[in-house]
């Protein structure tokens, strides 16, 4: 049986960017079982979608999730990132 998940792999790293902003892509890459040059391609995705906004910290780049942004389908009533990311992560205790 193939495996299946109910995210799909740009919301799993939306999750893991909102758990560390300073993640790596390699990281993102590990946790979701996804090449390196993949996860690059979500978060580049995600960034030109207006999601997330890259910040270059030295050799590192920081993430900034736009939480206020709205889902991009409408689930009922409209939702925004923030909202949903907050079902998965816990982000207030952020260090």
């Amino acid at each position: 049986m193939a495996e299946w998940s109910f995210l799909t792999n740009h919301a799993r790293a939306l999750v893991c960017i909102a758990h560390d902003p300073g993640v790596r892509l390699r990281d993102i890459g590990a946790t979701l079982g996804i090449t390196e040059r993949s996860a690059f391609g979500i978060v580049t995705e995600l960034t030109a979608a207006g999601y997330v906004v890259k910040d270059k910290n030295g050799r590192r780049n920081r993430y900034r999730i736009q939480a206020h942004l709205p889902l991009r389908e409408a689930v009922g009533q409209e939702r925004t990132i923030g909202e949903v990311l907050g079902l998965f992560v816990d982000t207030g205790a952020r260090k």
